[in-house]
């Protein structure tokens, strides 16, 4: 796994590819094709997602918890 990711920050308009909820996390694969995933899908796939990854952009801090 290397570095920052060159892609841009994940928008609200980013969802899913497993369920369609807003994307918080960019998996970036060997061949360059990127994978979206909510939090929930990321954490539930995270070694193995951590382990194909060139490049893993997770901005689930932006997530709020309570309030």
């Amino acid at each position: 796994m290397t570095g920052t990711t060159t892609k841009p920050t994940l928008t609200n308009l980013d969802r899913c590819d497993r369920c369609g909820a807003q994307a918080y996390v960019r998996v970036v694969l060997p061949g360059g094709s990127d994978l979206l995933f909510c939090r929930h899908h990321a954490k539930s796939h995270d070694s193995k997602l951590r382990e194909m990854a060139v490049e893993y952009h997770d901005e689930s801090d932006k997530l709020t918890v309570g309030s």
